[in-house]
């Protein structure tokens, strides 16, 4: 399995997140919110992934998709290396505190395969049930 690409670092100036906003999230036991990206005018569910404290206030104070890598350890901006930028238009807070909905302006791809979303290349197969099946 190669070596995975680093990322490239995030600014030296990363803003810390308002208290009152940090006092609504909650947290999975390593400090992370999941967070759901959808492309803003489609509302295509792009990709999966996760945030801390520091990428949240990233995100909402640059307008540019920052994530927390768990594979990595470490703080990644969507776009940086790959050039497929995530342009943020809005984000949510979920009812619960526990899910974040980020919504984007993707340019090129979301997946790190190349696939326009993580989940185009996997559907799995449903049986027909309910009304109308």
């Amino acid at each position: 399995m190669p070596d995975a690409v680093p990322a490239a670092p995030v600014p030296a100036a990363v803003p810390v997140l308002d208290p009152a906003v940090a006092a609504l999230l909650k947290r999975d036991p390593a400090g992370l919110v999941c967070a759901v990206v959808q492309q803003h005018d489609t509302r295509e569910v792009l990709m999966v992934a996760w945030m801390d404290e520091t990428a949240l206030a990233s995100t909402l104070t640059t307008g540019r998709a920052t994530y927390w890598s768990r594979s990595r350890r470490s703080l990644w901006r969507k776009g940086d290396t790959s050039g497929h930028v995530q342009h943020v238009k809005r984000v949510s807070l979920d009812c619960d505190g526990d899910a974040l909905l980020v919504e984007v302006d993707q340019v090129g791809a979301a997946c790190h395969t190349g696939d326009r979303t993580c989940f185009d290349a996997r559907p799995l197969p449903v049986a027909a049930a309910g009304p109308g099946a």
